[in-house]
């Protein structure tokens, strides 16, 4: 306990030393040594930082992502991530951010400038890398088309940096081939690969193009470059990047579920062909290899949302999937899913829920409206949205649930609304 109190001690001074030496600088908070200041700042939540960058110099210099993230590095405080919640149209709807540590405290991002003849934007893609969101792709409604309900895929792609004063959302090249309901993931490089996709939008699910396609984002080169297209069309596909896991331990994307083609009922009815298989592609070799059947035909009919643990490092440790009220981890070496938990709270079949791993945990998401206790019995009571939280921790097997209520007026459908973690 001593040794990391005066490790914490010398990280703050380090600091403190290195803002005191800046020209017109003064001390962090008057009447505190600078470097156990810099040690309370450096533990607040990410609204509370975002907000307190104005009230001086000192704190705009230690609040930066310069100072603060080799200061969080040198305390060894753990890896801390961010909920960034697209509820729904990200042109329409302000995007939201929740810090785990304060469930209370939302923090809006702006919208994503768009075009008037374009709405209705759905199944895109929301990743980080970094402090880095990018909002990628989607299916829309085009204002000038005809016929006006037929939907189209979009290959615009937009990024914001967190770790800039002033969020704006930056326009990037476009994708080269447009798509929605596709797999994405952060590369090892430091951009973006995305895989699949096609044109379904969830006004009409039963149609819709798909895409074999794969590119690769360079984030400094600022272009798209294409890459070995996957063995066949796959959309509504998930997607990460697998450390090592390849033969000479190459690091390969991943892509499972999904589907590839359609099927009617009597003839009439058009059902998708679903994909009980994963293919994985070798960011070294540029070539595909086929993992083979996840689990039987009698077992479920689809992959269910999937969620990805990593270690420190970035590696991906476990790989999760919410299939009914069940959590399956997948093992690797066997290539097959087996049962890890259930959940605390049944979720009925008529209810969308999100799924996403945060901080070494699993959170399952659900929305709805309670009523709000007032200070009268006379008074009607109002309804207020609220988020649960129902959070599994596979390394102690343990469950708690905690409820919080976003700054959204109706209810989210996850099936349309866009999840993903940011790392600090």
């Amino acid at each position: 306990m001593a040794s990391s109190s005066s490790s914490s001690s010398s990280a703050g001074r380090r600091l403190a030393g290195n803002l005191s030496l800046r020209p017109g600088v003064a001390s962090i908070i008057p009447g505190l040594p600078d470097d156990v200041a810099a040690v309370i700042l450096c533990l607040l939540t990410f609204p509370d930082q975002s907000r307190l960058r104005a009230t001086s110099r000192a704190w705009r210099l230690l609040l930066s992502a310069a100072t603060l993230l080799p200061l969080r590095r040198s305390l060894r405080l753990p890896r801390r991530h961010l909920l960034c919640l697209f509820p729904t149209d990200p042109s329409l709807a302000s995007p939201i951010l929740l810090d785990p540590a304060a469930p209370t405290a939302w923090w809006s991002l702006p919208p994503i400038p768009c075009s008037p003849q374009h709405y209705g934007l759905a199944n895109f893609a929301a990743v980080a890398v970094g402090g880095q969101i990018y909002v990628l792709g989607g299916s829309r409604f085009d204002a000038r088309s005809y016929p006006l309900d037929n939907p189209s895929p979009s290959a615009a792609a937009y990024r914001l940096d967190l770790a800039l004063s002033r969020h704006r959302w930056e326009r990037l090249p476009d994708m080269r081939v447009p798509r929605g309901s596709f797999a994405c993931a952060p590369a090892p490089s430091g951009g973006v690969i995305v895989a699949g996709g096609g044109s379904r939008h969830p006004t009409f699910p039963s149609y819709g193009s798909r895409t074999s396609g794969v590119e690769l984002y360079d984030a400094a080169a600022r272009a798209w470059r294409v890459t070995a297209a996957m063995p066949r069309d796959r959309a509504g596909c998930v997607g990460f990047v697998a450390h090592g896991a390849g033969d000479g331990r190459e690091d390969e994307f991943w892509v499972m579920g999904g589907y590839d083609g359609y099927t009617t009922v009597g003839g009439v009815v058009p059902s998708d062909v679903y994909c009980r298989d994963a293919v994985a592609l070798g960011l070294w070799s540029g070539k595909w290899r086929e993992i083979g059947d996840m689990w039987e035909e009698w077992e479920r009919e689809r992959l269910g949302p999937v969620a990805v643990i990593s270690a420190e490092d970035g590696r991906v440790t476990e790989v999760f999937m919410l299939d009914g009220h069940d959590i399956f981890r997948y093992n690797f070496s066997s290539n097959s899913w087996s049962k890890e938990a259930t959940l605390r709270r049944k979720i009925p079949s008529t209810q969308s829920c999100g799924f996403i791993a945060m901080n070494g945990e699993l959170y399952v998401l659900t929305s709805a409206k309670l009523p709000v206790e007032t200070s009268s019995p006379w008074k009607q009571s109002k309804k207020r949205l609220a988020l649960e939280f129902q959070v599994y921790n596979p390394a102690a097997k343990m469950w708690r649930v905690l409820t919080t209520h976003p700054p959204v007026n109706v209810p989210i459908d996850f099936r349309t609304a866009a999840l993903c973690t940011v790392e600090l």
